[in-house]
């Protein structure tokens, strides 16, 4: 019951990021292999979805900083912080450069791409679920 309590220094951030460089490295190999193909839509909502997710960031630094209210949400932030950053300039970069489909530069970055954006939910998960288990 210790892994669950507020005392608990353990927020699975590591394994968020574990799953982002997984996330990435099976993208991109679909992507060299043409097995999926990003498409401008698909940047453009991954754009939309992390510039929303900046509001959450917001919401969890003034949640940081009531006291003694969650400690250890920091490292959470920052998890966050750098998925949102990363899927922000590597959308950009995708829609502003045309890459060949199934080339290996536009695979790398797609990998880029779909790692920080599932560092950014599971950074989210990470966040809700220390803000539920601390709350009370």
């Amino acid at each position: 019951m210790a892994l669950f309590s507020c005392e608990s220094r353990r927020d699975y951030t590591l394994w968020a990021i574990i799953a982002g460089v997984v996330i990435g490295i099976i993208t991109a190999l679909l992507q060299i292999t043409a097995v999926i193909a990003v498409t401008p839509a698909f940047l453009w909502v991954t754009l939309g979805v992390a510039v929303g997710y900046l509001a959450v960031l917001l919401g969890g630094a003034f949640a940081s900083r009531e006291g003694d209210f969650c400690r250890g949400i920091g490292s959470i932030l920052s998890v966050l912080l750098a998925g949102i950053l990363g899927t922000v300039l590597f959308s950009l970069v995708l829609l502003g450069i045309p890459f060949a489909a199934t080339g290996v530069l536009g695979a790398i970055f797609a990998g880029l791409l779909l790692g920080f954006f599932s560092l950014v939910l599971s950074g989210t998960a990470c966040l809700v679920n220390r803000l539920i288990r601390c709350k009370s």
